[in-house]
């Protein structure tokens, strides 16, 4: 692990040199207005959003945080009765019924943001999609089943589990699976609570190589 985390780190003056260089917007964008009054709307990536004048229900951002949709630390550790209260007031805030009376567009953004708070929900929800996502907002892809690069023994380990399933209909032989997927399960999520100390790790070496 240390040699890789040598690797990294001797990238990290390349990439960093060329953030240096890439050209800095001389103005800031302007400020979002509402699409209903035209007034100024507030920043931040909140959502829901609505309009503090009309209170008209604004579009969902194209690429919003699920963590901080729902109100959520970037973390693997979550606190399910939390996220499920979260979803609940959200849902019950957005939900398309309570926009029957609003105009068509107001409407349409209703069911944006019932969807997306829906599928937060269901990404934080899961262990394994979970971090995945997070994985993602770190900006590491992971490999997928076809990678030439993939462990062939992990592979053929899934592989052999598969055809058991398939196959076998003995009680015993599901159990032994079923203990040996939820050992395998919480080695993965101690892998990703190290991810989360590196990525730390990562953003403070940046912050200590740009200058401000």
């Amino acid at each position: 692990m240390q040699a890789a985390l040598r690797r990294g780190l001797g990238r990290a003056p390349r990439v960093l040199r060329a953030a240096e260089a890439a050209p800095r917007p001389r103005c800031a964008p302007p400020a979002p207005r509402c699409w209903s009054c035209g007034g100024a709307l507030p920043g931040g990536a909140g959502l829901p959003r609505f309009c503090p004048g009309c209170r008209a229900l604004q579009p969902p951002a194209p690429r919003p945080d699920l963590f901080r949709l729902l109100g959520c630390d970037r973390s693997f550790r979550l606190d399910v009765q939390q996220l499920q209260r979260r979803f609940r007031s959200l849902q019950r805030a957005l939900h398309p019924d309570r926009f029957g009376q609003r105009p068509p567009k107001e409407q349409h953004y209703s069911e944006q943001h019932s969807s997306l708070v829906n599928k937060a929900y269901q990404t934080l929800l899961d262990p394994l999609s979970r971090g995945l996502y997070l994985l993602e907002l770190n900006g590491v892809e992971p490999a997928q089943e076809t990678d030439c690069d993939a462990d062939s023994e992990f592979l053929t380990e899934i592989m052999e589990i598969n055809e058991k399933l398939a196959e076998s209909k003995n009680e015993d032989i599901l159990e032994e699976i079923e203990t040996l997927i939820k050992d395998d399960l919480q080695e993965a999520k101690k892998l990703l609570a190290k991810m989360k100390y590196f990525a730390n790790l990562e953003d403070k070496l940046k912050n200590k190589k740009i200058p401000p």
